[in-house]
């Protein structure tokens, strides 16, 4: 089957690049004229033959036309349009750099994914958001945070205040692809989630998807966030910065070569633990992050790139527990040009995660982390202005660390030990289609082929019956299995393998030019996953392979949208239905312990999940008031079946709320160009309180009062909800002078309100009777920051 759809797909290619050399090509590049940054997403539109095209990642453009004269149109969100004849006789190679708009009032606009030629594309389930878009939003102590941005989005939350991650579509965290420069990231939080890990000075372009993703992309079941940092001012150096009452920032860039090479770094870090200290407060949390990346431009065909990022971040609390964590990566990139119609990208990253847990009372000090050596070579052949094929290869090979334990001192109890590394071998080929079938039907379809090898060098347990989690029906409660034996592998031999086929298809049909329907399919594999039982302030992350007991997760999903633009693209409106079902999502049985545990499969089961919904996304894209209103109705399910009739499985073997569903989630955010000095923002927020178990009863046991809790997650927090405002003073917008600033002042969660982040049913001491107490995080949080740039 496999084979087949290659070999279709490589004809069609062949037959259809046989009629394109009846054309000439015109490509290039386009990038900023100030600094010669490449402009991802950027606008190409032949009018006289109604083509249109937009740059890739790296900037770079391809279009086949017949010889002739033509007028080339490329726009792009806060650039000046460029609109140019040109003669085509034959292929041509032509760059175009772009200025920036100046600043007037109606030079705010948001990127969309349905706007403009976008209508008639297959991609859905999309959003691209502009960095000037989400530096116009309000963020806690005036700190411009990525992730706040995403939130915004219909189909995206949190799991509550003080979590890290977010959710798509009744995803869990750890089913989103993070990439930064394609490198995993595996924690997107810093301090509590009051920052995200992406400091937006360095950012150049994101891309979230929550359905319909390309078959370039595979290993997650909930989406894929892709984000590239900037390249570097090849033509002159800069300085940007930011002063903020809970941390400072700082960015350097400029030419290594003119014109040819060129810089850029960026580092960020904390101070509220210096205020703590001089206020005999005895808890403390920072984080600290550096970005950097080098380029150089070998010939037209050539460039290479070097990138990396390293964070941490560290939490203290009374010497009784601290925690930490980080993420790094470094990624070596070979852009390479074949022909004006034939680019390639070819990759070499590490990358890295890292958890410490250090309780004095338990005297355990332990730490795990995750590490991966990427390898991916991805090729984009444009074989005519109807047809584009991609293709490429991935081979990602994994070293997992559950636990390196420790004693904190000499009174410890806890003896040290390493708790067995797992390895593991993951490899992947695809190949899609990006196809015009007429002038208002397109199609971007697609096979990717994912393989995964657990290696060696391990001891596995054996379980009587192969069961690690084991019924006892006297007592009716899942137990842990004990082993009857191991089963030593050596270093690479194969454990277990998994492989699986992964279709795509999108589909859309315009009705006119303002106006389309569109459908979308998606099979994707994830063999990794996050061991994690709380979506706390402080979660417990340890990442594990696939096995024999813990299963691959198995997505599928379908989608199904409308989209339309409204008064000449001053209004869009974006609604989708989705529904996505997950085979082999694991659950914990009741009471499960999971630090330093050293068989993991004893506590877990192998289920099923579910999400369905409707989501709604209606846009103001130009004049002094831009924004958005995005809402979701959404349910996200799971059940976790027993192995025979004699076992009830978790919750009696029935669908039960996932822990981050959230029937109802609301957004309006809003920004307004007051004047020349003064812009302003504003987000309202309303989710429903995620899932919950309350108890139902008590009965006593030795004189101590024991909560009877029902079934799983029927319950819910209170509802969830806050606004937050911000406002940006320019003091001299119209200045020539290298030096610029602004003050940002910023009011998280204006009217204070205490979202519960749990609710803790316990005893009252004096009067006997039980209580529920709300534990918040948050309340009403000022900020101000100073940001300049020379």
């Amino acid at each position: 089957m496999k084979n087949k759809l290659i070999y279709t797909l490589l004809l069609v290619a062949i037959s259809l690049q046989a009629y394109s050399q009846e054309k000439v090509t015109l490509s290039g590049t386009i990038s900023i004229k100030t600094n010669t940054e490449t402009i991802t997403g950027a606008g190409i539109f032949i009018p006289e033959a109604k083509v249109s095209a937009v740059t890739n990642a790296y900037g770079f453009y391809t279009i086949s036309l017949p010889r002739g004269a033509y007028t080339m149109v490329i726009s792009y969100v806060g650039f000046e349009s460029i609109e140019e004849k040109i003669l085509l006789t034959q292929s041509i190679r032509k760059d175009f750099s772009m200025l920036e708009k100046s600043k007037t009032l109606d030079e705010v606009a948001i990127k969309s994914n349905s706007s403009g030629s976008n209508i008639r594309q297959p991609e859905m389930s999309v959003h691209k958001l502009s960095i000037s878009t989400i530096k116009k939003m309000p963020a806690v102590m005036g700190e411009v945070d990525i992730l706040k941005g995403i939130l915004q989005l219909p189909g995206v939350s949190s799991a509550q205040e003080g979590a890290t991650g977010f959710n798509v579509r009744g995803g869990s965290v750890d089913g989103n692809l993070i990439l930064l420069d394609e490198a995993v990231v595996y924690n997107t939080s810093h301090l509590f989630g009051f920052f995200s890990v992406f400091n937006a000075d360095v950012i150049k372009d994101l891309k979230l998807y929550k359905g319909g993703i390309p078959a370039n992309f595979g290993g997650r079941t909930s989406s894929v966030l892709d984000i590239y940092q900037k390249e570097g001012n090849s033509k002159e150096y800069h300085i940007t910065g930011g002063v903020g009452a809970v941390s400072s920032r700082l960015l350097a860039e400029g030419p290594i070569v003119k014109d040819k090479s060129s810089f850029v770094v960026a580092g960020r870090a904390s101070y509220a633990h210096l205020f703590l200290k001089l206020a005999d407060n005895p808890n403390a949390v920072s984080f600290y992050d550096l970005n950097a990346k080098l380029n150089y431009k070998i010939n037209d065909n050539n460039r290479i790139f070097f990138s990396g990022y390293f964070g941490k971040d560290k939490m203290d609390f009374n010497n009784f527990f601290s925690n930490n964590y980080g993420n790094s990566f470094l990624n070596l990139r070979w852009n390479h040009l074949f022909s004006e119609k034939f680019f390639s990208n070819a990759s070499v990253i590490y990358s890295k995660y890292d958890y410490g847990l250090k309780i004095k009372n338990v005297g355990i000090d332990w730490a795990s982390d995750i590490r991966n050596y990427n390898l991916k070579y991805d090729f984009s052949h444009h074989l005519s202005d109807k047809l584009v094929l991609k293709y490429g290869v991935n081979s990602i090979y994994y070293q997992f660390n559950p636990g390196t334990i420790k004693p904190v001192d000499a009174t410890s109890p806890i003896n040290a030990g390493q708790i067995e590394k797992k390895y593991a071998w993951e490899n992947a080929l695809y190949i899609s289609a990006e196809q015009k079938l007429s002038d208002k039907i397109s199609l971007n379809y697609g096979l990717r082929y994912s393989n995964f090898q657990r290696l060696g060098e391990q001891n596995v347990n054996t379980y009587a019956n192969n069961q690690p989690v084991v019924f006892n029906p006297e007592l009716q409660i899942y137990e842990v299995g004990k082993p009857v034996g191991t089963t030593h592998y050596t270093k690479n031999k194969r454990i277990v393998g998994f492989g699986n086929l992964e279709p795509r298809l999108a589909v859309s049909y315009a009705i006119n030019d303002d106006q389309s329907v569109k459908a979308s399919y998606n099979r994707m594999s994830q063999y990794v996953h996050l061991i994690s039982n709380t979506a706390s302030v402080s979660p417990l992350d340890i990442w594990a392979p696939s096995d024999q007991y813990l299963k691959p997760e198995i997505l599928d999903q379908v989608a199904l949208g409308y989209f339309r633009n409204f008064g000449n693209g001053k209004y869009t409106l974006e609604t989708e239905a989705f529904y996505k079902k997950i085979k082999n999502k694991a659950d914990y049985i009741d009471g499960a312990e999971l630090i330093a545990h050293r068989a993991i499969e004893q506590v877990l089961l192998n289920g099923e999940a579910r999400a369905y919904g409707l989501e709604l996304m209606l846009k103001k894209n130009t004049g002094n008031l831009t924004g958005w209103l995005s809402y979701t109705l959404s349910r996200a399910e799971q059940r976790t079946a027993g192995k025979n009739a004699d076992e009830p499985g978790i919750n009696k073997g029935e669908w039960y709320r996932a822990n981050y569903d959230k029937t109802h989630n609301l957004s309006l955010t809003a920004a307004y160009q007051l004047a020349k000095k003064w812009n302003l923002g504003g987000i309202f927020t309303y989710q429903t309180g995620k899932a919950a178990t309350y108890p139902i009863g008590k009965y006593q046991y030795q004189d101590i009062t024991v909560a009877n809790y029902g079934a799983r997650n029927v319950n819910s927090l209170p509802a969830y909800h806050h606004l937050d405002l911000s406002a940006t003073y320019l003091p001299k917008p119209d200045s020539k002078k290298r030096w610029k600033s602004e003050w940002v002042f910023s009011i998280y969660n204006v009217y204070n309100r205490g979202n519960a982040a749990a609710v803790m049913f316990e005893q009252n001491r004096e009067t006997g009777l039980s209580e529920a107490k709300r534990i918040s995080i948050f309340g009403i949080i000022p900020g101000v920051t100073y940001n300049f740039r020379f």
